[in-house]
């Protein structure tokens, strides 16, 4: 009988040990979880993922100068991209100037439809030693330009060019107060469109747009220069 009970105090005695030695790990366990749970409650809203975009804008090199162009400007995939360039092609929301969102998908129907055009389009090329566009302006142009009255209509002044030339089918408008000097193709079965050129260090740049918007021709010469002047870095 005592032998017995001597047993018994004994696992009792191991269990009680046993027990004893588990509560510093189980408290050691619970204030090392409230530690990290309190840890990452703090840092939690620096560890949410962050989408990935393009920069707003996008640096770019052409015939040796720089420009500064908005990256959902760019009109040409694989484009899109920062360093040297012989060419870019752009596009901006006119007259917001805004470079443009994706477009929306259109259904059939829709695209059958006529759009007017509601954006401005902008090439952007080393000149590779070409005649600036103000040369071609005062020295070129006038050898094509028919042996007509020129029209002026609100300070805006239109010369056709003749049958035959390089431009055929084409008139020329200039313009000083503001400065413009455009191309622009004749309406026909789609809407006349015009060019216009500026020279910008060692780049040309063609600026795109419907002829139509000549009827308020001042506020086009000023968005041209405001684009020139947004995309173009001042060394």
């Amino acid at each position: 009988m005592t032998l017995v009970s001597s047993l018994t105090d004994r696992r009792r005695g191991r269990r009680a040990v046993r027990s004893s030695s588990r509560i510093p790990l189980l408290i050691g366990g619970a204030i090392g979880a409230a530690s990290i749970a309190a840890v990452a409650y703090l840092l939690w809203p620096t560890w949410h993922v962050q989408s990935a975009g393009d920069p707003d804008r996008t640096p770019v090199t052409i015939g040796d100068t720089l420009f500064n162009v908005p990256t959902k400007a760019f009109r040409v995939k694989y484009q899109r991209r920062s360093g040297p360039q012989e060419r870019v092609d752009l596009a901006f929301l006119y007259p917001s100037l805004n470079p443009p969102e994706r477009a929306a998908h259109k259904t059939a129907g829709e695209i059958a439809e006529f759009q007017p055009i509601d954006r401005i389009f902008v090439s952007i090329a080393a000149h590779q030693e070409t005649l600036a566009p103000e040369t071609r302006l005062r020295t070129i142009y006038p050898r094509y330009l028919a042996q007509v009255a020129p029209q002026t209509v609100d300070g805006l002044t239109m010369r056709p060019f003749v049958d035959g030339s390089p431009y055929a089918g084409e008139d020329l408008f200039t313009a000083e107060q503001p400065e413009l000097a455009a191309r622009c193709t004749r309406d026909r079965q789609t809407p006349g469109m015009c060019l216009s050129e500026v020279r910008i260090e060692g780049a040309d740049v063609t600026f795109r747009f419907p002829r139509q918007w000549l009827n308020q021709w001042r506020d086009v010469a000023s968005a041209i220069a405001r684009l020139a002047a947004q995309i173009h870095v001042r060394g």
